[in-house]
């Protein structure tokens, strides 16, 4: 079989995880094998870290659409908060039990530290951040491309190991359900370690603000140096409150203080891939580009025409921020209340 490690969120199976099962499906077709899923809960099954409360049934039947005939619920007290250490180590240890050809997982900032730790542990190659992977008619050369130099270089590489662990660049791979099995088997996988094994550990939460994330929303407002202060802030607020989306921000504005880093799209933030992308005096530098260039569409408003993002766009509209946007919100909420 070929396994996707899965992460859960809130509302079920996250979307990167949605694209790392449709090509790890893709791949488990192409060497005549199943596909299988990787989940990490807690000790009763019921979700993965303390965290995310997912809703196991809704899991389940997410799997199924996509194709997992079985999935594997690693379970550990030590594997309740999330530690980079214990469950790259869960990974690396059904990895031996199972020899799997292949695990896939999200090239999430979680995915890519949890393969990481499971690489080292296993000793096997890790393939991070692939957009195409193609296992060949034998299965024993895998051709990949994978984005490197943050996002800005594309690398035609090989690999070659007893399993392999590849990661799927966010925004690479479009989700696409597949032949549901009539049912999705579970079975419990127990590591063994201990709490000698702990290195890191959960101590604090940050509470999250409530509605869509900035990762997963499919329309994402953000805002720059041209959105001019804080309260600039309000008309983008309310434009992703009406299209349902998320508010971003580019690095002069979390370094001014207008909004916290959690907002920051970028290299050293969040890399989104809306179908939308709206940015709001945003110049656009390679840092910002490399966070937002998943986008299907950008919409760039900006004052200055020959602006970076202006010009790799997808729409743009020459003017002033201020005076733009609350143009666009009144003219959505007089389509909305005409509809």
């Amino acid at each position: 079989m070929v396994l996707a490690l899965v992460e859960i969120g809130e509302a079920g199976v996250q979307a990167s995880s949605l694209e790392a099962l449709t090509l790890a499906r893709d791949v488990a077709g192409s060497l005549g094998v199943p596909v299988e899923a990787v989940v990490v809960t807690s000790d009763d099954g019921t979700d993965d870290d303390a965290g995310t409360r997912g809703d196991m049934s809704t899991v389940d039947a997410e799997l199924r659409a996509y194709g997992v005939q079985r999935y594997h619920r690693m379970t550990h007290p030590l594997l309740v908060d999330y530690s980079p250490e214990c469950w790259g180590e869960a990974v690396a240890q059904l990895i031996r039990q199972l020899a799997p050809p292949a695990v896939i997982a999200p090239g999430s900032d979680r995915g890519n530290e949890i393969m990481a730790q499971a690489a080292a542990r296993a000793d096997l190659p890790l393939a991070a951040n692939c957009t195409t992977v193609d296992a060949g008619a034998d299965g024993s050369g895998w051709q990949l491309t994978r984005l490197r130099s943050g996002g800005m270089l594309l690398e035609d590489a090989q690999i070659t190991a007893p399993t392999r662990l590849v990661t799927v660049a966010t925004g690479a791979v479009e989700p696409a359900p597949g032949p549901a099995p009539a049912a999705a088997d579970s079975v419990t996988f127990t590591p063994d370690f201990g709490e000698s094994f702990v290195h890191s550990r959960l101590t604090e939460r940050a509470q999250r603000s409530a509605g869509v994330t900035l990762a997963g929303a499919r329309v994402v407002v953000s805002g720059g140096r041209g959105v001019g202060s804080a309260d600039g802030f309000a008309p983008l607020e309310e434009l992703a409150k009406l299209t349902g989306g998320a508010v971003g921000c580019s690095r002069v504005a979390t370094n001014n203080g207008w909004r916290p880093h959690t907002d920051q799209v970028g290299q050293t933030g969040t890399k989104v891939n809306p179908d939308l992308y709206i940015a709001c005096g945003i110049s656009g530098a390679t840092q910002h580009w490399v966070g937002c260039m998943g986008a299907k569409a950008i919409l760039a408003i900006n004052t200055d025409p020959e602006a970076p993002l202006v010009t790799r766009a997808t729409y743009a509209v020459i003017g002033d921020v201020g005076e733009v946007l609350p143009a666009v919100v009144d003219e959505i909420r007089r389509r909305a209340a005409t509809a």
